[in-house]
This record gives structure tokens, C-alpha cells and sequence, in this order.
């Protein structure tokens, strides 16, 4: 028979089993953020930036950051032409990287992990093994593995069950230009956005889903706001630890690409029309170092098609006007050989053919080289019709 003796001890054992399983699970003090940092006044920096917070009761506040690379490298100007250039997972104390971006006026929201004691301690052992010497290099992709798909994906693999995304995309899927331009247009990097339209090809072009998205911090953010493991959220808390503070429009300018592209084809138009004297002799000068900057535009693509690991850079269709054969012809402009007429005839039917098919094409044009085709078809006739 049981007595009452015995059911008190019973419950009593059973509460301190209870608060002893409590105590285990309050006892992880560890807290896992991902930040997403504010776009900043520099090409590298546009784009903005992601990274991964541990904090705990003690003194541990480090910030994982996959987007590290060495710039005192010797080779690293070569390196980077090439595609060769390694990116690494460094850590760094959260202070610093607070003043860091507070010295750029750049902003930082932090979205805290709704995460197990488990979860948590499994994710920040990844991150300190991926950090060791031995394992942190990666070799960068700009669109498919960078800092910010890393931060994303060591992530979702250390939650115990698997984490859904809705859908962050409104209206039709853009494409991966599409939300490049974005941001150049955003921090009024037209220039930028020019040499990137003319180097980045076709590949860049297709329609992004849901995960690609997520190359960009801004989108990663928005993905994880999102997520869930079920009906729970994996973000348990969002704020704002960085504001920036409105800059001053100081960037604004007139010569953007389009309007140096106009002004290269009306002085191209003024000259074929004004053909005598020293307009010719201007016209002679004109088209030497036009068609001789287009050919080696076409060579520089053809190196980062052929020669590089770039492979964003293949089957770039910007070859079809600046023509790599340019820059040998550039040599003969003045020659009234029948080769030459021939050629420049030829480069004036493909221009025109360019223009009426630039719609269709599987690869966008930057709106800024459209003046430029329009003016290789018009001198290219021009010089295959002179006597």
C-alpha cells in the first residue's frame, strides 16, 4: 500500500526532475543573429553586406564574416581579373565591427535565431570549425556562393528539421541583372552599372527563384523574415542596432553613359555629313580611335570569356559590336583597298541586323550601348561607301 509519505516524495521527485529539465534548457545563454548590413558608397559596398552574430552572457560577442579577403595580397589585382581570388570566413569582435560600419554611415539590422540550445550550440561549433585556417577559403561566386548564401546556408543545415521559405519575389521573377541594377541605380553607380553590363553576359540574364534571390543581403533578410520550421518562425526578434544617416545628394551628374553615348553619335552623324576640309581629317581621327577602343573592348571580353574563371562572362553577346577584329581594322581606316570596304560593309549589315534583333536577344543591353551600335552601322557604311 502506498502512503502518503510516498506520494509527496514521488511529486517532490518528479517537480525536481521538471525544474532540472528546465534548467538544462534556460542554462544556453548563447544568442544567434544574422545581420544585414546597409549598402555603402563603393562598388564593393552597394550591394550591401550579411554576416553572423554569437553573443553570450560573458564577454563573447564575435562576428562571423564570409566576405573577407586579403587586399595586401601581391597578386591580387591578377587574381581577381582572373577569377581566382579566394574569399575567407574571418571573426571578428562585434564592437569593431560596430564602429566599422558606423564610420560609413551604414546601417544594421539584426534578426535574432528562434533556435534550440542544441541548434544553437551545433551552429556556432560549425562556425568556429569553418573559421580554422584549414577550412575557411572558399573560392567566391558572385552570384551562388558569397557572403551572403554562406551565412544562409550553415544556417538552415544546423536547425534539426528543415526550414521553408515563402515566396519574397511580387509580381514576375526579375532577373539576376535586373536586381544588380537595382542597386547600382540605387547608389547612382551608372558607370559601374555600365562596364558590369558590358562584361557580365547572357548567363545573368535568366529569371532568379526564390533561393537566388538570396545572393543579395537585402533579399536574404527578407527570405528569413519569412522562414519557418512549420508554423514556427525561425527569427524570434528583429531590430535595429545601426541607422544611417541620409547623405547628401553630392552624386548627381549630367554625364552619365547614355548622355556620352549620344554625344559620341551626334559628333558621328556631324562628320559624316561634313565631309570636306579638316572635317574630314576629324572624321579620319575620329573613326581610327573609335573602332580601335572598340576592338579592344571586344579583346578584354573575349580574355574574360576565354581566359578567365569568370563564367559570367561567357557568351557574352556585347562581342557582336564591339568586334574584336576592330582593333586590327582600326589600323587600316584609311586604306581604300577593297578588304576594307568589304569589311566595313559587312560591320554595318551586322550593326543594323544588332539593332532590329536587340529585343529578342537572350542577353539585355545596357540602354547607354544602343548609341554606340547605331554609330559603328552609320560609319561602317560611311567608310565602305567612300571613294
Amino acid at each position: 500500500m502506498i502512503s502518503l509519505k510516498h506520494v509527496i516524495a514521488l511529486l517532490l521527485v518528479t517537480i525536481c526532475c521538471c525544474t532540472t529539465s528546465f534548467s538544462q534548457t534556460d542554462s544556453c545563454k548563447l544568442k544567434i543573429s544574422l545581420l544585414t548590413c546597409g549598402p555603402g558608397e563603393e562598388l564593393y559596398s552597394v550591394f550591401g553586406h550579411t554576416a553572423i552574430r554569437v553573443k553570450d552572457d560573458s564577454n563573447l560577442d564575435v562576428i562571423y564574416n564570409y566576405g573577407t579577403f586579403d587586399f595586401e595580397d601581391p597578386e591580387f589585382y591578377t587574381k581577381f581579373v582572373k577569377g581566382k581570388l579566394l574569399y575567407f570566413v574571418s571573426a571578428e569582435n562585434f564592437g569593431r565591427f560596430m564602429e566599422e560600419y558606423r564610420l560609413e554611415n551604414r546601417s544594421i539590422i539584426e534578426q535574432e535565431l528562434n533556435m534550440s540550445c542544441e541548434e544553437k550550440e551545433k551552429l556556432f561549433k560549425a562556425l568556429r570549425v569553418n573559421s580554422r585556417e584549414e577550412n575557411k577559403y572558399y573560392e567566391y561566386q558572385y552570384l551562388f556562393d558569397n557572403c551572403s548564401t554562406r551565412p544562409r546556408d550553415i544556417i538552415v543545415q544546423n536547425f534539426d528539421n528543415s526550414v521553408s521559405f515563402k515566396n519574397i519575389l511580387s509580381g514576375t521573377p526579375p532577373t539576376f541583372r535586373d536586381m544588380i541594377q537595382e542597386s547600382l541605380d540605387r547608389g547612382k553607380l551608372y558607370w559601374s552599372e555600365f562596364g558590369i553590363d558590358l562584361l557580365l553576359a547572357s548567363r545573368i540574364d535568366r529569371k532568379v527563384n526564390n533561393l537566388d534571390a538570396m545572393f543579395l543581403p537585402d533579399y536574404l533578410m527578407k527570405g528569413f523574415d519569412s522562414a519557418s520550421i512549420g508554423e514556427q518562425k525561425i527569427v524570434s526578434n528583429k531590430r535595429v542596432l545601426l541607422r544611417s544617416v541620409p547623405a547628401l545628394d553630392e552624386n548627381s551628374t549630367w554625364f552619365t553613359p547614355i548622355a556620352f553615348t549620344m554625344i559620341l553619335l551626334i559628333t558621328g552623324l556631324i562628320l559624316t555629313f561634313f565631309r570636306t576640309g579638316s572635317w574630314e581629317k576629324a572624321g579620319n581621327i575620329f573613326d581610327i580611335a573609335y573602332f580601335l577602343i572598340l576592338g579592344l573592348s571586344g579583346c578584354f571580353m573575349l580574355f574574360m570569356w576565354f581566359g578567365t574563371d569568370h563564367e559570367l562572362c561567357r557568351d557574352n553577346y556585347n562581342i557582336l559590336w564591339a568586334v574584336p577584329t576592330h582593333l586590327i581594322m582600326s589600323f587600316f581606316v584609311l586604306k581604300k583597298k577593297p578588304f576594307v570596304k568589304k569589311y566595313f560593309a559587312f560591320t554595318a549589315i551586322l550593326s543594323i541586323l544588332l539593332l532590329i534583333f536587340v529585343p529578342i536577344l537572350p542577353q539585355e543591353m545596357n540602354t547607354a550601348f544602343i548609341p554606340l551600335i547605331f554609330l559603328s552601322a552609320i560609319r561602317s557604311a560611311y567608310r565602305s561607301l567612300k571613294k
